[in-house]
């Protein structure tokens, strides 16, 4: 399975629904190819909804759609795919046997290569490995550097999307991987242009 060059997390909760949709518009005609709702602090008739409006959107845009966490979510809205935590891994086995959904991809949030074996064991499709670099998100907590990066990406049993404090100036360390960001194009002025950016680096 090919996986996406540029991936968007939302932090749709953050921003006024109108808003962010717009923003996602502009993100997804730049030419991110993959949204993955992140949304901890939705409850399910709320996630329900913003996740079937990006459904709705993706969709337009021929993009992939990935819900974090929520199966039953993403089987409602008919997503593309489920994301967990490494915390989650071992649960990947019943959620793949009550999604029944072959064509359905299962994803893991991995920082380790320790991690990426577990995942890789336990039937997952691919995985993001982080943080690449220091995050606004995480301050403070150790990023794992380009070098321990590519070391681990390259001893990985699973295909690998970088994910981490990743901006148009250092894109180009993380060549000949795909991307997810969050901050990089939801907090930026020009969403489309941000998106162009970071593919073109």
């Amino acid at each position: 399975m090919p996986l996406a060059e540029l991936t968007l997390i939302t932090s749709g909760a953050s921003k006024p629904n109108e808003l962010f949709f717009d923003i996602l518009h502009a993100a997804l005609s730049g030419g991110v190819a993959q949204i993955i709702v992140r949304e901890k602090d939705m409850d399910g008739a709320r996630l329900l909804a913003f996740a079937s409006k990006v459904r709705k959107i993706t969709r337009q845009h021929q993009a992939k759609l990935i819900i974090h966490s929520q199966a039953d979510i993403a089987k409602a809205v008919g997503a593309d795919g489920v994301h967990l935590a490494s915390s989650d891994i071992a649960e990947i086995p019943a959620i793949r046997d009550w999604l029944d959904m072959p064509s359905m991809s299962l994803s893991t949030s991995c920082h380790n290569l320790e991690e990426l074996q577990k995942s890789h064991q336990y039937g997952t499709n691919f995985a993001m490995l982080s943080p690449a670099f220091p995050t606004k998100s995480h301050p403070g907590a150790p990023a794992l550097g380009i070098d321990t990066f590519k070391k681990i990406a390259a001893a990985s049993p699973l295909p690998i999307i970088a994910l981490g404090g990743i901006h148009a100036d250092n894109r180009a360390q993380l060549a000949g991987f795909g991307i997810a960001t969050i901050r990089s194009i939801l907090d930026a002025k020009d969403p489309k242009q941000a998106a162009q950016a970071l593919l073109s680096a």
